[in-house]
């Protein structure tokens, strides 16, 4: 019975998904965002949980990775499709109910990262390319900065150019050979855990100070100490 445990906080995650993008179509993005919150927070327990209590399987690995698609490939597509959908105006000759596709270039970048993700030895302990749950919760963090009703950050998020290198940015992030550290704690001592410790506490502090607005720093800071971690040991 135990086995059975992660699958079913897996199906969670793959729910909360399936009802973020209802409410995406509907245009409330801010309660997409709040469930894709709920599914990173899934994705994350069905994991430990499975460590916990040695319940491991191959279909639990597939169906994580074909929840993981839902959540936080298909979802934060969606996202940035509605985003761009808002600007009624063309940018580089594109007409402008062409452009809100370009946001579904997160799904399919989202879908090679998992893909490679499931075939990739090397991803044991740590991770080449952005995970799909950080990407996503970048994306979703969008709409939750607009909700805040600050202008300034209205224009700059509501911006063709700013959306559409968002997006690219992400998807090539998603499948760049950039190694990037897990935040998986084998002890708590700072020698082997002193990057995770310094993103923490920086993560909180950003989080304490700005709010929804600190989402997209604290991802862009994920990345910087990833290359930061590779630099010192290479060199």
């Amino acid at each position: 019975m135990k086995k059975h445990i992660p699958n079913a906080i897996t199906c969670l995650n793959l729910f909360s998904g399936c009802l973020g993008l209802y409410f995406a179509f509907k245009g409330e993005l801010v309660s997409t965002a709040y469930l894709v919150g709920i599914a990173a927070i899934f994705d994350f327990l069905d994991g430990m949980i499975a460590r916990l209590i040695h319940a491991y399987s191959e279909i639990g690995k597939q169906l994580d990775s074909l929840a993981d698609m839902v959540s936080f490939g298909v979802v934060p597509g969606t996202i940035m499709f509605m985003l761009l959908q808002r600007i009624e105006a063309p940018f580089l000759g594109i007409p402008a109910d062409i452009l809100p596709f370009f946001g579904f270039l997160i799904t399919i970048f989202s879908a090679l990262r998992l893909a490679k993700f499931n075939i990739d030895t090397r991803q044991t302990t740590s991770f080449i390319g952005l995970p799909t749950p950080a990407c996503t919760l970048f994306v979703a963090s969008l709409p939750l900065i607009l909700e805040t009703g600050d202008l300034v950050m209205f224009e700059i998020i509501l911006n063709q150019p700013v959306l559409l290198a968002l997006t690219i940015l992400l998807s090539f992030l998603l499948v760049a050979e950039l190694p990037l550290f897990a935040l998986k704690f084998k002890n708590f001592t700072w020698q082997d855990n002193s990057i995770r410790f310094i993103f923490l506490g920086l993560s909180v502090i950003l989080l304490a100070m700005l709010k929804f607005a600190a989402i997209p720093l604290v991802i862009l800071l994920y990345v910087l100490l990833s290359i930061i971690k590779k630099t010192s040991h290479t060199s």
